[in-house]
């Protein structure tokens, strides 16, 4: 599968595309709506960038509590109930006196709840398409979510503006309860990918079966820490230009889309080993330039170029599955999510605290250097010779 044609023609991508858009586009306007009504609050960098990423902190409770579900739920059922579940807690966000420990807790909830949902989402992305149209699903979701994240706080800042921030939040709560609709009646029922009941116990044992391989560790800490890093200096934005936050954000997301296109469409297979380092490298490097506090056209130039080295994750991933029998596949891509979001929000936590003693442009270098440090560090165990052949078992790839 290499063309977009016949990745439309598959039955269901089209109703699966459109729910992740719907739900990308609810967050990606709650999340700018939120971080502005804390900041207008509290004034705190550190807040406001817990407000818009820190929910992912709790992807760590769902990737060890609830993941053995993503494979043993009906998927169609799954990706409803989550979808009106994130329609109800936004909505609660927006009422008027909500206190901002209330505020935190329903985010915290919501960022638990929605490490299923990745699960649920890349396994039923699985069953569509052939494991070797993934890889071009997959960017062409990532090109949606970076295309709905660029008009989203594009017109979540318009939004914020005209409605203010809680009457954007009940738009996003709209959108929400679209992607819902959208689920129930374009997707079909399906049976679960597993046999058994979810509980804490099969989460624990099939994390302990993913994470007992050390090519998928290296995978996964790859695919894990360089991003959140560098989603700790996008936490900053808000800080760093208040009225320009919209517009950094939209570059962040442009040149994702660039980065997922390019990687997800044009590039052959015998490239993608060795682009795979260099992408990794650019994802930071750029954001060094923030050490000399840039004006915005050369800030807004370093986070769209910094931003196409996002596209080494789908590099990774497709990794990921070539070394995961397809029974975990849901929680492989499940724990993939999780652990990336919680990283994200371990990122926006660290860099609000340096910026708290710094500044938000000193922050941003910090973390970006510390993001080029941990991808040399794993480079080793992801050289494009050490990848091994899809595994027929599990046992095979122990260590």
């Amino acid at each position: 599968m290499r063309t977009y044609r016949e990745l439309f023609a598959a039955p269901e991508f089209t109703p699966l595309f459109l729910t992740g858009t719907l739900q990308v586009a609810g967050t990606t306007v709650s999340g700018l709506a939120l971080g502005t009504l804390v900041y207008a609050a509290t004034g705190s960098p550190l807040l406001s960038a817990l407000s818009m990423f820190g929910p992912n902190l709790a992807q760590v409770v769902g990737a060890t509590v609830l993941l053995s579900a993503a494979d043993r739920l009906p998927p169609r059922a799954a990706i409803c109930g989550l979808a009106l579940f994130f329609a109800l807690g936004t909505a609660l966000q927006a009422v008027p006196g909500l206190p901002l420990a209330a505020v935190f807790a329903v985010l915290l909830v919501l960022g638990a709840t929605a490490s299923l949902g990745g699960g649920v989402r890349s396994g039923l992305l699985n069953e569509i398409l052939a494991r070797e149209g993934y890889l071009l699903g997959r960017s062409v979701l990532n090109m949606s979510a970076g295309t709905t994240q660029i008009c989203g706080y594009a017109v979540g800042g318009l939004l914020v503006t005209t409605l203010s921030p809680r009457g954007t939040l009940l738009t996003a709560a709209a959108l929400h309860l679209a992607a819902a609709a959208v689920a129930r009646f374009g997707l079909s029922r399906r049976p679960p990918r597993a046999a058994g009941r979810p509980s804490i116990a099969a989460t624990w044992r099939d994390n302990a079966r993913l994470w007992s391989s050390a090519p998928r560790r290296y995978v996964y800490l790859a695919l894990w820490v360089p991003n959140g890093l560098i989603v700790g200096c996008e936490s900053l934005f808000v800080p760093y230009a208040p009225r320009n936050a919209g517009l950094l954000l939209a570059c962040a997301s442009l040149g994702m889309l660039v980065g997922d296109t390019l990687t997800g469409r044009f590039v052959p297979p015998w490239w993608r080993e060795r682009l795979g380092a260099p992408l990794r490298l650019l994802l930071a490097a750029p954001y060094l330039v923030f050490a000399l506090h840039p004006a915005l056209p050369l800030a807004a130039a370093a986070v769209t170029l910094a931003s196409i080295g996002f596209a080494a994750s789908l590099l990774l991933q497709e990794r990921l599955m070539a070394l995961t029998p397809e029974e975990l596949s849901g929680h492989a891509l499940g724990l993939h999510f999780s652990g990336m979001l919680t990283m994200q929000g371990v990122g926006a936590t660290l860099a609000g605290a340096v910026a708290q003693h710094t500044s938000p442009a000193t922050a941003m270098a910090v973390m970006a250097a510390a993001s080029v440090a941990v991808t040399l560090a794993l480079a080793p165990g992801l050289r494009p010779e050490s990848r091994p052949k899809a595994p027929a078992g599990d046992g095979a790839q122990e260590a």
